[in-house]
């Protein structure tokens, strides 16, 4: 209204009839940092820039490869090499396979193998909203040779210092609240373990993300000597902002590339001549792949329908590309955590811990894990550092059978549901405070944020994440002088809000006590 009127008439002075309101934040909105298939989009650079996808069409709208103009054909996005060895015996570690009496090795060609792309295709296949893409640059050139059977893959085009860089520019996003390096494990162990201290630092200056990681060696694990994995992965994260970190355990069998997106292409870079002997053995001689074979370079068909009629004349090849696509859909559990996380948040809430769900997507482990080998992982008295075991039950497929953060000695901060909500609380009371950071120190601005607090907390119980039978039993919220602030604090422009929360625990735990009773006559 105009002040002081002094020309007869109506004036109408609007009033605010509600108090300002806190608004629960954003909580599963992971940034994916890795390897794209481009880095530019429209001329514009998109590298090292953190940009907030939708979908996966968005992504493949900035960062996928274009359409070629003639054909109107979408190229592949991502094809790993795996090479087709024969040997002579049975390798010392890693697996081989009897194919037409001979043994063969079928192994990936290191330069070639990155996961963000498929993890991508699987976070938004569970339950993915929203996601930031940091792209770190594009795919390397191969090597042309396979890695050793049994060896971890590492790969030389993936760089430490490109992940770092990465993580850095997510330090202008608070928005970002779960990190995730699909490609981390393929960098060397010790370069694993200095990112994976570097994200942890960054988690607990923050405090706004908590960070998904992934254990080397979960890929192929020894089906004895896999708690040595566990351990270098113990010895690797340090000891610094522990509750921020959560590790899962071992790596998913998926079904995210179809048999038809397997083709001779990606073995050994495509060299027909190599399958010719296979396919086509003297011992038993088949004209049909033979034919086929002989007419690839001539054929305008395309690369899959080409293998779908090798896949009708030979059983051999057919064979071959099951266990290629095994290989290429075995993928590290972050990015399909990350779904779930978001899934769980958006139909659950935050509080209700991403546990005892099925991924969508997932047939089978690289290692079935039982409750006894569990217990190692889930409570470790030495370190404390919890891992997640991802495990197969009969009859229900694979659930995700662990709730815990790496600091699984702490009773505060042992469970990524409490560490997660909490972090909502903060955030979310934080931005609503920003309105008064100019307001005077006085009791009518107390008052009025703790009627903000108190009916967003309230809200919050309401929904399940607080515990306790009335509001007052699950949180509550302190501001004012002689309470929570001292009269040098309000000189010093300093306003205090304690808050004490009462958050819901997973019963992890449940014990069943039964005993007999005597036949009452």
């Amino acid at each position: 209204m105009k002040k002081n009127p002094k020309t007869p008439g109506v004036y109408i002075n609007e009033q605010n009839a509600f108090p300002n309101s806190a608004v629960q934040v954003a909580t599963a909105v992971p940034a994916f940092i890795g390897y794209t298939p481009q880095r530019t989009h429209e001329g514009k650079s998109y590298l090292f820039k953190p940009t907030r996808i939708t979908s996966m069409a968005e992504f493949l709208a900035i960062y996928g490869y274009p359409a070629d103009p003639e054909t109107h054909k979408t190229p592949a996005q991502y094809s790993p090499a795996y090479f087709l060895t024969k040997v002579e015996e049975q390798p010392s570690k890693g697996k081989s396979y009897p194919i037409n009496g001979d043994m063969y090795t079928i192994e990936p060609d290191p330069n070639t193998i990155y996961y963000l792309y498929h993890s991508l295709l699987m976070f938004f296949e569970n339950g993915g909203s929203q996601a930031y893409i940091v792209s770190i640059g594009g795919y390397g050139p191969p090597s042309g040779s396979p890695i050793q059977p049994g060896d971890q893959i590492v790969n030389p085009n993936v760089l430490l210092g490109d992940m770092k860089k990465g993580l850095e520019v997510l330090e202008a996003i608070e928005e970002v609240t779960i990190y995730i390096y699909p490609e981390a494990t393929l960098l060397s162990s010790a370069e694993n373990g200095t990112l994976m201290e570097s994200t942890l630092l960054q988690c607990g200056k923050m405090e706004t993300a908590v960070a998904i990681f992934d254990v080397i060696g979960g890929r192929e694990p020894d089906p004895i000597l896999w708690p040595a994995d566990i351990q270098q992965f113990r010895n690797n994260t340090g000891n610094n902002s522990l509750k921020f970190g959560v590790a899962y355990y071992p790596y998913l069998k998926t079904t995210v590339v179809p048999i038809n997106e397997v083709t001779y292409e990606i073995i050994n870079g495509g060299d027909i001549s190599v399958l010719v002997p296979i396919l086509n053995p003297a011992s038993a001689p088949n004209p049909k792949a033979e034919k086929i074979l002989n007419s690839i370079n001539e054929s305008t068909l395309t690369p899959a329908q080409i293998s779908a009629a090798l896949s009708v004349a030979s059983k051999t090849y057919k064979h071959i590309l099951a266990i290629i696509q095994e290989k290429i859909n075995t993928l590290p559990p972050s990015g399909v955590m990350a779904g779930v996380y978001s899934q769980v948040d958006s139909t659950q809430g935050v509080w209700v811990a991403p546990a005892n769900v099925s991924p969508v997507g997932v047939t089978d482990l690289t290692l079935r894990i039982d409750s006894e080998e569990q217990e190692n992982l889930n409570v470790d008295a030495i370190s404390g550092k919890s891992i997640n075991a991802i495990r197969f039950f009969s009859g229900q497929g694979v659930l995700v059978w662990g709730a815990r953060t790496l600091d699984g000695n702490s009773q505060d901060w042992r469970y990524i549901n409490i560490r997660r909500t909490v972090t909502m609380i903060e955030q979310s009371a934080k931005l609503a405070l920003r309105d008064y950071v100019f307001s005077p120190n006085t009791a009518n601005t107390w008052a009025a944020i703790k009627s903000m607090l108190e009916n967003f907390l309230t809200n919050i119980w309401s929904e399940g994440g607080l515990q306790g039978a009335v509001p007052k039993d699950a949180f509550s919220v302190s501001i004012g002088l002689g309470s929570t602030m001292t009269a040098e604090d309000i000189l010093n422009g300093y306003l205090r809000v304690s808050l004490a929360l009462a958050v819901s625990h997973p019963a992890e735990f449940i014990v069943v006590t039964v005993e007999q009773e005597l036949a009452k006559s």
